[in-house]
């Protein structure tokens, strides 16, 4: 059991766990678990942490089938400059490990930033804190429990 799906049985959230064989060949575990699972690019969203103004990091998320904007990160958080945050770092604030890493249950509460095509789907996935582990929830569900804005982070 990850943290995040303790918090979210703790919450009473409603959820679906999917679990896949991880292949430590692949390097781009988004897209993995797209094809592990023959989801959609569009629904399964990465959970990506970048630093603003060289100080504090934050989490934004964005679907697989995009890029990040971090202009637009900077903008929403109110910053000059985002930069994606180096893995260390970012395995460190969160207590996951790249790959696997949740916006659920984190080690530090970061403030997060979903991308706002999310904001009116049925529902997403996002990992479950363990690489082949995902999570699908609502995406108000989602907000709620990380008090996130809904922004438009993606870039096709």
């Amino acid at each position: 059991m990850t943290p995040a799906i303790r918090l979210l049985e703790e919450r009473g959230i409603d959820f679906e766990l999917l679990e896949y064989r991880h292949d430590a060949n692949v390097p781009a575990y988004g897209e993995e678990a797209v094809n592990a699972l023959g989801l959609s690019p569009e629904e399964v969203f990465k959970t990506l942490l970048a630093s603003v103004d060289g100080q504090r990091l934050l989490v934004a998320l964005v679907p697989v089938s995009s890029t990040l904007d971090l202009k637009a990160l900077a903008r929403a958080a109110g910053a000059k400059k985002a930069v994606l945050a180096e893995a260390p770092a970012a395995e460190r604030a969160t207590g996951y490990v790249v790959g696997g890493i949740s916006p659920l249950g984190q080690k530090q509460r970061l403030a997060t930033y979903i991308d706002i095509g999310a904001e009116h789907r049925k529902h997403l996935y996002v990992s479950a804190g363990r690489r082949g582990l995902e999570i699908a929830l609502r995406p108000s569900d989602l907000q709620r429990l990380t008090q996130a804005s809904f922004v438009p982070l993606a870039r096709n």
